[in-house]
């Protein structure tokens, strides 16, 4: 029977997805670490800030976890919480596991710490790429109803891997901001169709920002973390050069594309109207690998030869 994970609270994520009884927390919640900044806002705080970290096994291979709580304040990044991320990535400079595992569930910075948040976020990113830089694999795990948006959405594509299921969703920017500031003509956040065609699992599939696409399944995920342990790529000056070369093509190539349905139709979906409807491995089908290049994962560059109109 499948195990939904989007539905599953973090530690539960965090029990389903190591292996049984490996799993040892650190600054749990009988540490009472909570934020120096919500009480002073008359705001409850919760004695893991949000955010779940410490150690265990996968497949008997050893690995860190950090699991954000996406019911309490939407997962988001305040001191405490962003401090226990850093904590997390930089122990494995240390313990050199063969992966950290990241399963994010954020809105972004925590507006109640809005500097602190903000803070926070870049010393994760910095931490991030130290573990990078040092060949320790960095895997974003993304299924939970917040999504993973701001700040967070920025750490996840720093990461080596981005694993994604239909139920995610990704982006800077959150539907609501979007609308915010340019107005519902631009972005309509109750359109519930165009917002997950827009940020959603498949799109960043098939967009390359997301490495692997699942079904909302523990299983599913626990297999797309296990296949990428020790798996870290590149960070290097031409890696970097690839990757912003490859976002100037796709700038070139959609830039004038008004709705995702646009975009995959470019990209070569016959019948992008059916992508809505397709089961995780009916979107893994729709692109043929043809050898890795440096481009963090962007399918852009691994796929069938670049993906002509009506190619597929």
């Amino acid at each position: 029977m499948k195990l939904s994970f989007s539905e599953l609270s973090a530690r539960e994520r965090v029990a389903h997805l190591l292996d049984a009884g490996t799993f040892v927390e650190i600054l749990g919640p009988a540490e009472r670490v909570v934020s120096p900044h919500l009480a002073l806002l008359g705001v409850p705080s919760a004695f893991d800030d949000g955010v779940v970290i410490g150690s265990g096994e996968l497949y008997g291979r050893a690995v860190l976890i950090a699991a954000q709580e996406g019911e309490f304040m939407g997962g988001g990044v305040g001191e405490v919480h962003g401090a226990k991320l850093v904590g997390i990535l930089r122990r494995a400079l240390i313990k050199r596991p063969a992966a950290v595992l990241v399963l994010a569930e954020s809105g972004g910075v925590r507006l109640h710490e809005a500097n602190a948040g903000l803070i926070a976020v870049s010393e994760v990113m910095r931490a991030l790429l130290d573990v990078r830089a040092a060949g320790i694999p960095v895997v974003m795990l993304i299924g939970g109803a917040n999504g993973c948006f701001g700040g967070m959405g920025l750490i996840a594509r720093c990461a080596d891997h981005t694993v994604m299921s239909d139920a995610a969703r990704m982006s800077m920017s959150g539907p609501e901001v979007i609308e915010s500031s340019h107005g519902v003509e631009e972005f309509d956040s109750r359109d519930r169709a165009l917002v997950w065609r827009t940020t959603g699992g498949k799109h960043r599939f098939l967009m390359g920002d997301g490495d692997r696409l699942v079904e909302d399944d523990m299983e599913a995920f626990r297999d797309a973390a296990a296949a990428l342990l020790g798996e870290s790529r590149p960070l290097t000056l031409e890696f970097l050069l690839a990757e912003q070369a490859l976002l100037t093509d796709r700038l070139m190539r959609f830039g004038d594309c008004k709705d995702a349905q646009d975009i995959w139709l470019r990209l070569g979906v016959a019948h992008p109207e059916q992508v809505t409807d397709m089961e995780a491995a009916q979107m893994q089908a729709l692109f043929i690998p043809a050898g890795l290049v440096p481009a963090a994962g962007n399918i852009l560059a691994r796929s069938a030869p670049a993906c002509a109109e009506g190619s597929l």
